[in-house]
């Protein structure tokens, strides 16, 4: 079924280099194909370059050789204004820690994205903002400021704070990472569901083995080269 559907990320030849203490390659001419509405795992060893792979993808991290491309467009030697947009616009970010804004509601959270994209009107963007914190089973939480949530509140606000532009694609750094086996098992079923019911494409780093397992795919990486 993925084969029939778009491809919305792709790499060509995309390697990259640290150059301190002394010169070392740190990804390997890596080439790879993510469908839309595909949840991929990138696993590996502390050290195997999975997370430099994610920010190179992000466009976060610009410094590298190759090519890579996000929903047909090349984005490789863009400019930093131009991938701020693009990032903002794009893709969304879910990492270890959810960086909310303490003093901020979970709504208003949430709204930020959309409101430095200025694509829709103040109360769209609420409504918005308020169908996502539903989806996520934290409506009843949308007024509340962020520092009084619990961990796996926070998180799950997270999460429908990089849903609201709709982007092509959703980043996971290691998403589940300060979450207890409760909680990381609701995030996983919305990433899941997200994926499936919605079409989202995500990809996220992980080092959880079972979380890995039961994504569409695993990208394993090891000393900065793909192996399965």
């Amino acid at each position: 079924m993925l084969n029939a559907m778009k491809t919305i990320l792709k790499t060509e030849k995309l390697s990259k280099y640290f150059h301190q203490p002394q010169t070392f390659q740190v990804l390997k001419e890596l080439t790879f194909e993510v469908k839309e509405g595909e949840f991929l795992a990138l696993i590996g060893k502390s050290g195997s370059g999975k997370s430099t792979l994610l920010y190179v993808l992000s466009t976060m991290d610009t410094d590298y050789e190759g090519a890579l491309e996000i929903k047909g467009e090349k984005l490789t030697g863009k400019s930093q204004n131009e991938l701020a947009a693009f990032r903002n616009e794009h893709i969304g970010f879910v990492f270890q820690f959810h960086y909310l804004l303490p003093e901020f509601s979970a709504l208003q959270n949430v709204m930020l994205p959309a409101l430095k994209l200025g694509r829709c009107t103040k109360e769209e963007i609420e409504a918005k903002a308020y169908n996502n914190l539903d989806l996520l089973g934290l409506k009843p939480q949308a007024l509340k400021k962020a520092s009084q949530l619990s961990g796996g509140q926070q998180q799950r606000v997270a999460i429908a704070r990089a849903l609201i532009n709709d982007p092509a694609v959703i980043m996971g750094d290691e998403p589940t990472g300060n979450l207890d086996s409760k909680n990381t098992d609701v995030v996983f079923g919305i990433f899941k569901e997200l994926a499936k019911e919605r079409g989202q494409t995500i990809i996220a780093v992980t080092h959880d083995d079972d979380f890995a397992a039961n994504c569409d795919r695993i990208i394993e990486m090891s000393d900065g080269a793909l192996i399965r």
